[in-house]
Formats: C-alpha cells, structure tokens, sequence
C-alpha cells in the first residue's frame, strides 16, 4: 500500500471547516516562483504546475528504472499547494489577480534529499527534453498557523480568511505575514473534474503573539 500524505496525517490535510490552531513542522517541496494570474489561459502559473508534476512522478517513478534513491518508499504524490501574497497589499485582495506573486509546490517525500533531488531535475530535463531550471528544492518553515478547510470558488475564501482572522484575534494572536510566511492554500480537489461549489482547499494563514 502506497504512503499516502493525505491520509497519514489528516491534521494538515484534512480539517474541519472550522478555524483551528496547528503548529506546522519544517518540510521540503518542490517549488517555482512567479507572478500574475493564475487564471491565465498557458501563463506562468499553470507552466509552473507542469514543472511541478514533472520532478513529482520522476521521483515517484525512479523505482523503475535503474536510479535508486536510499531509503525510498512507495507513496501518493501530495497535492499542489501555493503560497500567495501582493507587494503593498495587506492580505489578498482578489480583484487583483495580475498582482500575485506566488510560489507553486508539491511537498517532497522525506528520502529525497538535495542530491537527489539534483538527479531527478536532471533526469526529467533529459528524459522530457525540458526547461527545469525555475524549479527549486525548498524547506518551508511554517511553525504556528490558523487553519481551515474551504469549500467552494477559491473567489469566496475572503468570507473564510474573515473567520480565521476573528478566531485568530479571539485566542490572542495576530497576522504574520510580511516575512517569509504566508498565506498558503492547498488544493485537494481536481479543478478541472469538479464542481466550483464542491472545491476543497485548506487555508492556512501564519500567526504569532501580538
């Protein structure tokens, strides 16, 4: 049975649609940076999700080829996620979607260290006959965050990000958003398969003591 992500830790995949408080240990992705609206019919957001997928199943699939990788298990690649911001804006704000900067991930399995990860960039490049090189190995320390799951258009979150904020503010703690953290989403349903109103996201938002 493949090691599902999802499944084995359910308090980062799967929350209530409740705000909640979680503290979020260091982990590794597979990540691309960039900028613009991520609605944008072939724009840099949607390439990076290719990239993204490419060095995902290399990894996932190097078992059957003639590369191993020490201590690899097999398991489900984890679903996309995205951390989003806008320079000068406090928060989101939706109506300016050609403002984003975001960096599009995939968490990576713990046996992938930085080498391999070298290896897979380099046999995808060379299998695919593809450009790579935006793609990076981050550690992404998220520490204490305000989580919840959101159901619906990715439009609607503001309403969500409204509750998590209130709950936030009501167990004593405020935004910590303008270094290195931010406000992060990841994608549990398949958007092209389902329906705007069924979309499942967790939303999480970084917070500290004020």
């Amino acid at each position: 049975m493949a090691f599902d992500y999802k499944k084995e830790y359910k308090e980062f995949y799967l929350p209530k649609n409740k705000p909640a408080l979680i503290t979020v240990p260091p982990m590794n992705f597979i990540a691309v940076r960039g900028k613009g609206n991520p609605n944008e019919e072939g724009g840099a957001y949607k390439q990076s999700i290719g990239l993204l997928y490419g060095i995902a199943f290399t990894i996932k699939m190097s078992k059957m080829g003639d590369h191993r990788i020490d201590g690899y298990f097999d398991y489900v690649v984890p679903p996309l996620e995205g951390l989003w911001w806008q320079e000068g804006a406090n928060g989101i704000d939706y109506s300016r979607k050609e403002d984003f900067a975001w960096i599009s991930m995939i968490r990576l399995p713990e046996f992938v260290t930085e080498s391999e990860f070298a290896w897979a960039v380099a046999e995808a490049s060379e299998k695919k006959k593809s450009d790579f090189s935006q793609v990076e190995f981050l550690n992404y320390d998220e520490g204490l965050c305000v989580q919840c799951m959101h159901i619906g258009p990715y439009d609607d979150e503001p309403a969500t990000i409204e509750a998590m904020d209130t709950f936030a503010k009501e167990q004593g703690f405020s935004p910590d958003m303008d270094g290195p953290r931010r406000h992060h989403e990841i994608y549990l349903s398949d958007v092209r398969k389902c329906k705007p109103e069924n979309l499942k996201t967790v939303i999480r938002h970084p917070i500290k003591e004020p």
